[in-house]
């Protein structure tokens, strides 16, 4: 929609003008600070969980099949809000979507951390993903249309670090809470920045005006396609591979379901007047190929995320406070990386950061190959310094990439989708990786009893001296407990080698997301303000 005399359309954000026609930073800024408050929380809490699984699966006696879905209960209806979320802030405006957004999840992350049971727990945390999908996309696409050209990149930045910073702080964050509080304080730490981050947007972020003519043929059709499409293709990931694909006849008719509303969704998106998603943007090759990165930079920010605190949970058996502080080094060099990457965006071809960064990313998780069963703080700081490093640079870059030949009036809907491609890779990555490590243990496991079979000299020896141990130590059936433990150890080796192949796909992952850099097309470099104002008094 145009204002009147042709006016810029009053759904993209616009920079806020003081009397004398310069830009207004204290509105623009408090206003930001208070939508990135928001995003940080609902990011951050697909993650907080991590460390503290077990204690929250006690908590709510959830079964250990089910308490996987703590998490991905969180990021199914995420993912449908997410790419809804740009035709609700073209209709109602940035503000106040936001708002609702983020009153919804301060409310439910309440209600989450009430929980008795895993039922309710479950319910809870779908409507938090979901009422709290929206406070992600609207950021970036914020980020990318209120800001001056030239301040765009900070603004990516500051965005970039918060994707990044909030699933590696999570594990930390939530480690410690349940160390020194409880597991229910995960959920209630979200009020008093909820609260800050509505009086802020509330009283600053009025940066654009909904659209009310949209809501007349609203696609419901078109709705209901797309979640059904996104919550089946997330279920089918988390649960197939638990119940052995499509022997399981759910798993079939929710695929057959999932490639039908897809092909069906698409359809309908290109035909209809009012389309929830434009998917014009991938006409631009650098959204395209910035959408393909963007999903390898999930898998390797959320993918990683995952490993190092299952690893360290169950080979290690740290608590969760040391989980937490172990993955703090990641944190570090993402907070310590973010501003120097900003400074030189702007100053060279964003493919060569690209190129750096997923490398980076490629060779800290190949690092993780050679993962024993001796590692602990140190090593895990290498790799996770390559990475944290490395997914700082790269996302930062694939975001400014992205969006940089964009016209503004897509932006919001390509925000949604670059942010739909990161958290969808992110939860496919995950249960992708869960079933790395279940079913690539077992096959180490088989592949060590052969090599080292009960009956071979060096497992003898081996059993000799857990049975001489155990004798020691007045167990009753020394020999039976010595087994047992030799049996426990192949299992041990199994899983390590597992882990060793989670990181090894992710690297792979970099390592491809490295080369398709080079395939983009060189971007624009933003004018800065002395540019802009010599252009002005040229004409």
């Amino acid at each position: 929609m145009s204002a009147p005399g042709g006016t810029e359309d009053i759904t993209v954000a616009q920079t806020p003008k003081t009397a004398s026609g310069e830009v207004n930073w204290t509105i623009l800024l408090i206003g930001f600070a208070g939508m990135a408050i928001g995003q940080f929380m609902a990011i951050l809490d697909i993650q907080i969980v991590a460390a503290s699984l077990p204690q929250i699966q006690a908590g709510v006696g959830a079964s250990a099949d089910q308490v996987s879905w703590i998490q991905t209960a969180y990021l199914i209806p995420e993912v449908v809000m997410i790419p809804l979320s740009a035709y609700l802030s073209r209709l109602w405006g940035t503000r106040l979507v936001f708002m609702m957004s983020c009153a919804g999840f301060t409310v439910m992350s309440v209600v989450a951390g009430f929980s008795n049971n895993i039922e309710f727990m479950i319910v809870a945390r779908a409507l938090q993903g979901f009422v709290g999908g929206a406070m992600v996309p609207t950021v970036f696409a914020t980020a990318f249309t209120a800001f001056p050209p030239d301040k765009r990149i900070m603004a990516n930045v500051a965005t970039g670090m918060i994707v990044t910073l909030a699933p590696t702080v999570g594990p930390i964050l939530g480690g410690h809470l349940t160390e020194w509080l409880s597991w229910r304080w995960l959920f209630f730490v979200n009020v008093g920045p909820g609260l800050l981050s509505l009086f802020l947007v509330g009283r600053y972020a009025n940066f654009d005006r909904g659209d009310r003519n949209l809501a007349t043929g609203f696609d419901w059709f078109g709705l209901s396609m797309m979640a059904t499409f996104l919550m089946s293709l997330q279920f089918v990931v988390e649960e197939g591979a638990k119940d052995n694909w499509f022997e399981d006849g759910m798993i079939l008719w929710l695929t057959v379901l999932c490639a039908i509303t897809f092909v069906t969704f698409i359809w309908r998106t290109l035909t209809y007047r009012q389309p929830l998603v434009q998917l014009r943007a991938f006409t631009d090759r650098n959204f395209t190929l910035g959408i393909l990165m963007t999903a390898v930079s999930g898998i390797s920010l959320y993918g990683g995320t995952f490993l190092m605190p299952l690893y360290l949970g169950r080979v290690r058996h740290f608590s969760a406070a040391e989980v937490g502080t172990t993955m703090l080094v990641s944190g570090i060099c993402m907070f310590l990386t973010g501003p120097l990457v900003g400074r030189l965006a702007r100053q060279i071809d964003p493919r060569i950061p690209m190129v750096i960064g997923f490398s980076m990313v490629a060779w800290g998780m190949w690092l993780g190959h050679d993962i024993n069963g001796e590692w602990g703080f140190w090593e895990f700081a290498v790799l996770q310094a390559f990475r944290g490093c490395g997914v700082m640079i790269a996302m930062i870059a694939t975001s400014q990439l992205t969006m940089s030949t964009l016209p503004p009036a897509m932006i919001k809907d390509a925000s949604g989708l670059m942010n739909l491609s990161r958290n969808t890779a992110g939860a496919i990555a995950m249960a992708y990786l869960s079933t790395t490590l279940t079913t690539q243990t077992a096959n180490h496991m088989q592949a060590l009893s052969a090599k080292v079979s009960i009956a071979s000299t060096e497992a003898q020896a081996m059993i000799a001296g857990l049975t001489q141990m155990m004798a020691q130590r007045g167990v009753a059936d020394a020999g039976g407990a010595a087994r047992k433990a030799f049996h426990y150890f192949l299992n041990q080796q199994a899983s390590i080698l597992a882990f060793g192949d989670g990181f090894t796909v992710l690297a792979i992952a970099g390592a491809i997301a490295a080369a398709l850099a080079f395939l983009a097309r060189p971007a624009k470099t933003p004018p800065t303000a002395a540019a802009l104002e010599a252009a002005a008094e040229a004409h």
